[in-house]
């Protein structure tokens, strides 16, 4: 007998994952943006990766901090 999955709680509002939406600036874009992905994924459309990654990114809340370089010679 198969092992059932746990329900995993969804947004009220799109229906998508909250896992997905946490940390989105525009949680109602994202949404949008994950079920058109999804349903270009089940009629085998093309889709563009790299254009869906940089909106991902876009869409993140979180800043990314940037290594900062030292600069001098040495004594």
């Amino acid at each position: 007998m198969a092992k059932k999955m746990r329900r995993v709680p969804k947004d009220k509002k799109t229906g998508v994952p909250k896992k997905y939406l946490s940390g989105s600036k525009n949680k109602s874009a994202k949404a949008a943006e994950i079920k058109r992905t999804a349903e270009a994924y089940r009629k085998g459309e093309y889709i563009d990766i790299k254009a869906i990654s940089k909106s991902r990114t876009k869409q993140d809340g979180t800043k990314k901090k940037t290594k900062k370089v030292k600069k001098g010679g040495k004594k």
